[in-house]
């Protein structure tokens, strides 16, 4: 205490209040699943103590975006449907689509609903009316009025025929194909907030304490919910917008993804590969799955959402988009960790700082990344009412009566409280997932394993290895600054961070192709994650082979080659290219081209790379050499940033990229950001 006392009365650089994050998020909810419109009173309580977590516009009003996730509120809207001349004798079977149309174009917003209306009875669902949301526009901040959008809700009910399962499947095909007319008109002002059986979203670009002040009906006594997942926005990654407000349909996200770029990238070229029993013919209305012009984090929620109403359960589709640092986890169960590796053959991590808070209507959770560099604080009360919140002191408890804290999610179905193990451990042990695992996957030898394979080698005089420098780029720089150290200390180069070379666009030298893509990594003063300190939650580790469909599990989806890192050594690449299983056949493909060729004559033969890429996959090829040995006078090589690029997408456009791994055998990659560059 003493200790603490002098610390305190000191003046240092670092003071408490710098300790904040970016977005406001949480859910409460009733453990018991009992609805009440109390609940729903502590949740906009929760999200308005939560308003400093968000910015504030010029007006002093508008702010980045605040909402709230429910259940549908079955008395509330079984009232409304009464209103429009229909009984329904089971207010579970009401879906509601929370519509946001064109504000200010009668003409447009009336063309909205006739593709929704068209399109809900395209797909034989019970259309009861649309119902105009009473709000409250004198709330609004000016640029929030300026942009409000008309915001309607479309009633429907569920057909005989389907279960209450099949219903919300239904619905999310119904919603996706409204969005995918809508899209092809142009009309970027439509957004579906929300468009189920089980949930619904109030949501705007207000600050917190506005909500229940714009929204009326969260006024309303009959709003009851057991549940209710809050969001403040902080507006960071995107401009703030009426539709990027959160919650999302299904989770509300604290935190940034940073692999967003590749994460979208690889969600467009597996989709191609998706197939599923539970969609049959129908899985090309999906596509695309994550949707345009949504921020990281809506994009993250169109995952999710493709994910769990493709089969899976809401904890077990989490577990594989933001999975634990398994792999030098010690005393982790072998179950969970055989769980988790079969899984990375399937999607890779949505990696990033991030707390989450998410709800299918029947389950609420919250899950941190690997990292836990968001904050995440909950109480549990003798009434059985759970509060998870991104900070402390939300909504007022009586400390008396809190009989437990941690991190878990409650059940409202079951009326359960499932913490963090349980949930894991129920989960991963479903399917033998590790022992898939454990026979499907090739993991490549360790070097002193592979020591009898004789690596091809280039054994160039003085003149010749000068013109193989000059021809890949270096000069004397790279080889004093990057090269010697790294060869003789076995470490990577350190030098300052200032750089008065000029962009590469703007240079008069040539340039490297790497260099012209320096800018678009973060220039920022936080130093990188140290894989060796920080190995309890790095992985080097790298599959190849083909991929099968994301919403499907078999043994087989693990059948992949398991390296220890992404940087092969050249045997490996021989052991590699040794492989007896057609599983894993290879194929070499050149990238150089003849030196005296025009630029036309150059991108032919570009062009040509890439169909010969294509025509091996269709060979049964399922691992490519890009390789650019061979460099002559003659022969020239491709800059191989440039022939990955082009390999890579038109793979994609051929919807042929998840059946065949890209392996880089270059001449010019030599420092970090060369590779970071490949590998992106």
């Amino acid at each position: 205490m003493e200790n603490r006392s002098k610390i305190e009365n000191q003046t240092l650089l670092y003071h408490p209040s710098f300790e904040h994050d970016s977005c406001g998020v949480g859910f409460v909810a009733n453990i018991s699943g009992r609805r009440s419109h109390w609940i729903l009173e502590k949740a906009v309580e929760a999200v308005v103590n939560l308003t400093h977590r968000g910015a504030v516009d010029a007006d002093a009003k508008t702010g980045d975006g605040a909402g709230i996730l429910t259940q549908v509120p079955l008395t509330l809207f079984q009232k409304e449907v009464e209103k429009l001349g229909f009984q329904v004798s089971d207010p579970r079977d009401i879906a509601v689509g929370m519509i946001f149309l064109p504000g200010g174009n009668p003409k447009l917003a009336e063309r909205c609903t006739s593709v929704v209306e068209s399109l809900i009875q395209k797909y034989q669902v019970p259309f009861f009316g649309w119902r105009k949301v009473p709000v409250n526009p004198l709330v609004l901040g000016d640029k929030a009025r300026d942009t409000q959008p008309e915001i309607q809700q479309v009633l429907m009910g569920r057909p005989e025929a389907l279960s209450r399962e099949g219903f919300e499947r239904t619905l999310y095909l119904v919603r996706r194909e409204i969005e995918n007319a809508i899209e092809k008109e142009n009309i970027e002002s439509f957004y579906v907030p929300s468009f189920s059986n089980r949930t619904i979203v109030y949501k705007g670009l207000f600050v917190a304490s506005e909500l229940k002040g714009f929204y009326l009906d969260l006024q309303r006594p009959d709003y009851e919910t057991a549940l209710a997942v809050f969001h403040q926005r902080y507006s960071t990654n995107t401009f703030p917008t009426w539709p990027l407000a959160q919650p999302f349909r299904m989770l509300a996200h604290n935190g940034e993804i940073n692999t967003l770029q590749g994460n979208r990238n690889w969600m467009r070229a597996r989709e191609p590969a998706l197939s599923s029993q539970l969609w049959k013919g129908q899985i090309d209305q999906l596509k695309p799955i994550v949707m345009p012009r949504g921020s990281d984090s809506a994009s993250l929620d169109n995952v999710l959402e493709a994910i769990m109403l493709s089969g899976r359960e809401l904890m077990h589709s989490m577990m594989m988009l933001v999975p634990e640092a398994y792999q030098n986890m010690p005393n982790l169960d072998p179950e969970l960790k055989g769980f988790y590796e079969y899984h990375s053959c399937l999607i890779e991590p949505w990696d990033g700082p991030a707390a989450l808070a998410f709800s299918d209507g029947r389950f609420v959770g919250a899950s941190l990344d690997r990292n836990g560099l968001r904050p995440a604080r909950y109480k549990i009360t003798e009434e059985g009412v759970i509060l998870l919140a991104s900070e402390v002191g939300v909504v007022e408890f009586d400390d008396a009566r809190v009989v437990e804290k941690g991190r878990l999610g409650p059940d409202t179905e079951r009326g359960l409280i499932l913490k963090n193990d349980d949930i894991k451990k129920e989960i991963s042990a479903r399917r033998p997932y590790a022992r898939w695992v454990q026979k499907q996957i090739v993991r490549c030898p360790s070097p002193p394993a592979l020591s009898h394979l004789q690596t091809e080698g280039a054994n160039f005089n003085d003149e010749e290895l000068a013109q193989q420098q000059k021809a890949f780029g270096y000069t004397i720089e790279d080889i004093e600054k990057i090269l010697i150290p790294m060869a003789g200390e076995g470490k990577e180069p350190v030098g300052s961070m200032g750089d008065d070379t000029p962009l590469a666009v703007l240079s008069l030298r040539s340039r490297l192709l790497y260099n012209y893509f320096k800018q678009l990594f973060a220039q920022v003063t936080n130093p990188p994650i140290d894989p060796l300190r920080e190995k309890l939650v790095m992985s080097l580790n790298t599959a190849v082979g083909s991929r099968k469909s994301l919403f499907e599990e078999t043994e087989e989806h693990a059948r992949l080659i398991k390296f220890s890192s992404p940087i092969l050594t050249g045997a490996e690449l021989q052991w590699l290219q040794q492989q007896p299983e057609a599983t894993f056949a290879t194929a070499t493909l050149s990238a150089l081209f003849d030196a005296d060729l025009d630029f036309k004559g150059i991108e032919r033969t570009l062009r040509e790379l890439c169909e010969t890429a294509s025509a091996e996959i269709d060979r049964g090829k399922s691992i490519l050499i890009v390789s650019d040995r061979g460099v002559s006078v003659t022969r020239a090589p491709f800059p191989t940033l440039l022939a990955v690029a082009a390999i890579h997408h038109h793979l994609i456009r051929q919807g042929k990229r998840m059946k065949a791994s890209l392996i880089v055998e270059s001449g010019d990659a030599r420092e970090e950001h060369h590779f970071a560059c490949l590998l992106g």
